[in-house]
């Protein structure tokens, strides 16, 4: 159950319904969201209860909400949320394409990376500063100068730019020069992670981990959702299978699942699913038919050399190419999709990142 308050409401009217929990033995989380405080009650109400608690003048309504991710669901909040980043809007009409290498690698690299990105219609640069790698002996990534180079890069071409974030301690720093967060397949279940990067503020992109259920998925995005950030996009990036000829099983099954569970905008990483360049475009296109709102995909200007994943690099003309697919599949959609780009999203607006150094 979910008590949901009125934004005029008073200190005294605030308090009253804090009392009536309170008198009840009703064990309750206050939480900030989408511009309301709410009350996430961890036990049902009974019907006299209910009806006490929406006659107290502080009470907008009360929302019973099976589901254990009670923020992120369809339940509390019915349409569909849009997260902006720079000038992408996940959740609309339009796929949002995310390219760049998996590592920044130099300052040379990344600004060949992003004007090859920009000029075949990516939305957001990415690039990975902090690598998680299965061996501690791979290429680890640049650290924080791969961030601001990464920062510098965006802004050269005027994409906004996402990175990767692997401890609670580096949340901040990151977030004071990237305009997006991601949370990576290894880390969907690190908690303090998931709160910390919440508390930043910044629209955080939240990988399935390779071995997650859908529930385990969303309860984890719930975390980020319960500390007052609604900018969460879901990306599914393949699951683990027992075929080795791929890399994961991408499980495009579940984006129009999703769809049905939760407002969040869903996008796919056809990369890290297959492990195969020449399997990227068609199961991007395939994706964005699924329903996707936006593809992430590994692109290099030389992808034979990038020190990270280069199996499954694409290079720019085949980003060009997925582009153009992916745009004419959705507009081959639009007239039976029921989604309408004029729903506001829960967020306020957000400011661009801090170019920090």
């Amino acid at each position: 159950m979910v008590v949901v308050l009125r934004e005029d409401a008073s200190a005294e009217e605030r308090q009253a319904v804090e009392d009536v929990l309170a008198n009840a033995g009703i064990v309750s989380a206050a939480v900030r969201w989408a511009e309301h405080d709410l009350y996430i009650l961890e036990a049902a109400l009974s019907s006299s209860l209910q009806q006490s608690l929406v006659a107290l003048p502080a009470v907008e309504r009360v929302v019973a909400v099976k589901l254990p991710y009670v923020l992120a669901s369809r339940e509390l909040h019915p349409e569909k949320s849009l997260v902006r980043v720079g000038h992408a809007v996940f959740g609309a009409a339009e796929p949002v394409l995310i390219a760049g290498p998996c590592s920044v690698e130099g300052e040379k690299q990344i600004i060949e990376a992003a004007e090859a990105a920009a000029a075949a219609g990516a939305h957001v640069l990415r690039g990975g500063a902090f690598k998680p790698r299965t061996s501690p002996y791979s290429f680890q990534g640049l650290g924080l100068d791969g961030v601001r180079m990464l920062a510098e890069a965006g802004a050269r071409v005027g994409l906004p730019v996402v990175t990767e974030v692997m401890e609670p301690t580096m949340a901040e720093v990151v977030a004071e020069h990237a305009d997006m967060l991601q949370v990576g397949s290894r880390n969907m279940q690190n908690f303090p992670l998931l709160r910390a990067v919440g508390r930043t503020g910044r629209p955080i992109m939240l990988k399935r981990g390779f071995a997650s259920t859908l529930d385990e998925w969303l309860l984890a995005a719930e975390y980020i959702l319960a500390e007052g950030n609604p900018h969460v996009v879901l990306c599914e990036r393949g699951i683990r299978g027992f075929d080795t000829h791929t890399r994961n099983v991408l499980d495009l099954a579940c984006v129009p699942l999703l769809g049905r569970l939760t407002h969040l905008p869903i996008i796919v990483d056809p990369s890290h699913a297959t492990g195969h360049r020449d399997l990227v475009l068609p199961m991007g296109v395939a994706a964005i038919a699924a329903g996707a709102d936006g593809l992430m995909v590994e692109m290099h200007p030389h992808p034979d050399a990038a020190l990270s994943d280069a199996a499954q690099t694409i290079d720019a003309a085949t980003l060009r190419a997925l582009a153009t697919q992916a745009h004419s599949v959705r507009a081959a959609l639009l007239p039976a999709n029921t989604r309408d780009e004029s729903v506001t999203s829960p967020t306020v607006p957000l400011q661009p990142a801090t170019r920090v150094g």
